[in-house]
């Protein structure tokens, strides 16, 4: 079993005609000032032992082409909003049969990554239930040091190294929730800006231009070592409460990045 994920790329040029290929730019080329679009289609399964392929990702294209590309580009030509929420959901299923009328292979989720930040992903476990994951992520800057009190200085410094530094070092870090949407038909009990939100007054206005073992309750000297573990932790635990009173939406997960190279996701997600 793998996974196989093709990217689409949409402009959606005045005219609204498909011309060219999905290329790196997207396709079609744009003409003008137009509106990109970006999606990630996921299909899992065995691939065929003589060709290697899970499923041709030229059928993906195809299958985005008609079914994705139409609605979108008559919504950008009239000016219309459409619900990325409600959109995926409506489209998956005949999505998914496009491409599994072309070649023998699983389409599992779509992703619509609405800006470079946030993105909408339906997931189709099954026939019968969709499930539409809602992610946006914002960046505050802090500094921490890695310090266990009950450990001796030398045992501080072999255990963390510079990260023990008693004057602490900072980071740019990236927080990004991941919240189950309802996929019912109606409208969403919440929107980015809602969840920008949630972000800015739990996390941002916390924890941004801190220090955090000396400014911060959760990260004091009677809190957590400022891990990048113990923060996507405590981020997961200031979001969840606000999202299930306010918008009656279950957070899945918190993404944290420390660096490029290490971010921590909690809970730990059941599903990759």
């Amino acid at each position: 079993m793998l996974r196989l994920t093709r990217t689409i790329r949409f402009n959606l040029n005045r005219d609204g005609a498909w011309k060219g290929s999905n290329g790196h730019a997207g396709g079609p080329a744009p003409s003008s000032l137009a509106t990109h679009a970006e999606f990630e289609i996921a299909c899992e399964g065995a691939p065929d032992p003589q060709t290697g392929y899970l499923i041709n990702i030229k059928d993906i294209d195809a299958a985005a082409k008609k079914v994705l590309y139409p609605p979108l580009a008559m919504a950008a030509l009239k000016h219309q909003n459409l619900d990325p929420v409600r959109t995926l959901t409506l489209l998956y299923p005949e999505l998914g049969r496009a491409i599994a009328d072309r070649l023998s292979g699983r389409i599992t989720s779509v992703r619509w990554n609405l800006t470079p930040h946030c993105s909408i992903e339906v997931r189709m476990p099954t026939e019968s239930s969709a499930v539409a994951l809602l992610r946006v992520r914002a960046e505050f800057a802090a500094a921490h040091r890695l310090h266990v009190p009950d450990l001796s200085d030398d045992e501080n410094r072999a255990l963390f190294g510079k990260c023990n530094h008693p004057s602490g070092h900072g980071h740019n870090y990236i927080v990004e929730p991941t919240v189950e949407v309802p996929t019912d038909g109606g409208k969403p009990p919440i929107t980015v800006a809602g969840l920008e939100q949630i972000i800015d007054e739990t996390v941002l206005e916390r924890f941004d231009h801190k220090h955090l073992n000396l400014d911060t309750e959760e990260f004091g000297p009677d809190g957590l070592n400022p891990s990048v573990e113990n923060i996507a932790r405590v981020c997961y635990d200031l979001m969840r409460p606000r999202l299930a009173d306010e918008h009656a939406v279950t957070l899945r997960s918190v993404t944290v990045w420390e660096t490029d190279r290490t971010r921590c996701t909690y809970p730990a997600p059941s599903h990759q």
